[in-house]
């Protein structure tokens, strides 16, 4: 994935932008300083990807005032996790529509919330361009909340997700049926709440990293996701990783950087 820097360089090389505008690209404040929130804008140019609003505990009014600092800065598609359908009802009312969204762009203007993944998009997600394709498995149905999360985001970062869904271990075949898809896969998260045992198994079918997700799903002694999350942190499948408790959203920005890769030299 070339960074926004690299494309500046390139476009300077290329002779499609002067050393002055690309200067002028370059000093452009790392942050906005809201107040309420300090933007980062240079996210982008060191990790490559754009920042992304975390929308729980923030009002409506705080995530509308960023998103416009964030689009008058250029950045368009933008990602919110964690919102609630009543702040996300504020922020479509807010967003342009008719001339108004014609005037500030497409882009600018489009705004869909994902109510199970509890997740706002702006913009118009890149189509993907990873190297492979990431697969995003549950247990049970009662993970799908937490798998949306992680695979929506990892498609608004330009990622082709497939999705497997109540494949767990207490019916095995089910996992089975689909084990084309699990050994072509470039990633995958695997998110289990009860044992957590799915990313082990999945972990010794597959020839790709596998990203664990262990939920809140669970009776008493599942003591809210923790005994998922020690079973997958003491998996023995090799290459199997570990996020949070129900953290969808930081597996699929993993598995999107992973499916980004690029060598070095």
């Amino acid at each position: 994935m070339k960074t926004q820097i690299k494309q500046i360089l390139q476009a300077v090389e290329r002779g499609e932008m002067t050393s002055e505008e690309a200067l002028l690209k370059l000093k452009i404040a790392p942050y906005e300083d809201l107040g309420f929130a300090k933007v980062d804008y240079h996210r982008h140019v060191r990790q490559g990807m754009p920042e992304v609003i975390y929308g729980a505990g923030k009002t409506a009014e705080q995530i509308i005032g960023i998103v416009d600092s964030m689009q008058r800065n250029g950045q368009e598609n933008i990602l919110v996790t964690r919102l609630s359908e009543d702040k996300a009802a504020v922020m479509r009312d807010a967003a342009p529509s008719g001339s108004d969204a014609e005037t500030a762009g497409s882009a600018h203007a489009h705004f869909k919330y994902y109510d199970e993944a509890r997740i706002g998009a702006y913009g118009c997600p890149p189509a993907p361009d990873g190297i492979g394709r990431i697969v995003v498995a549950t247990g049970g149905t009662s993970d799908i909340p937490v798998a949306e999360e992680a695979a929506v985001t990892a498609e608004f970062f330009g990622n082709e997700v497939v999705r497997l869904y109540d494949v767990g271990v207490a019916g095995l075949h089910r996992l089975l049926a689909h084990k084309e898809e699990i050994m072509t896969a470039s990633v995958i998260i695997a998110i289990a709440g009860m044992e957590g045992a799915l990313a082990s198994v999945i972990g010794g079918l597959a020839d790709c990293p596998v990203i664990a997700v262990p939920t809140s799903v669970g009776y008493g002694a599942a003591f809210e996701g923790l005994s998922a999350l020690l079973s997958m942190l003491n998996s023995c499948a090799s290459g199997v990783s570990v996020v949070n408790i129900d953290n969808g959203f930081g597996a699929g920005y993993m598995a999107s950087m992973i499916n980004h890769m690029e060598a070095k030299t």
